[in-house]
């Protein structure tokens, strides 16, 4: 999970470079259903409380980094609130990022490659984090 959400960190960190004018250009290969700069620089991309929406992803892939890192190997048993909340952000992040990608596809009729690595990290780390949220969920209903 940590490493998929790094990387989904790396391919914001792109995007975020070019929403804060550190880079004229996205880099990307030249296929013609790409075009991050157009999607990057799009109203949508600043529409969530008028900041880059890479530094919005930033900080929503932290929370998720901390939540994989905290505890120990038994947490599901000892804390289990830990796995279960990771479980629900890992959930939203799958369907933030599901949510960016067809309004790239619907609104501008081209995708970001960059956002799309990390859409594509964040759907892939969702079923990596339900099976210790089921042992959670097993650990909360024998103690009741």
């Amino acid at each position: 999970m940590a490493g998929l959400t790094s990387l989904a960190s790396a391919a914001l960190g792109v995007v975020g470079l070019y929403q804060f004018g550190l880079l004229r250009r996205v880099p990307e290969l030249s296929l013609p259903f790409l075009d991050a700069d157009a999607v990057d620089a799009s109203g949508e991309a600043y529409q969530q409380l008028k900041t880059p929406d890479a530094a919005i992803g930033l900080l929503s892939a932290g929370a998720t980094l901390a939540l994989a890192g905290m505890g120990d190997r038994n947490r599901a048993r000892t804390m289990p609130w830990i796995p279960l909340a990771l479980a629900a952000k890992t959930a939203a992040d799958a369907g933030g990022g599901i949510y960016l990608f067809i309004e790239q596809v619907t609104k501008h009729r081209k995708v970001c490659s960059w956002c799309t690595v990390a859409a594509v990290a964040q759907v892939a780390t969702l079923p990596l984090a339900l099976p210790e949220a089921r042992a959670a969920l097993r650990q909360l209903r024998g103690r009741s």
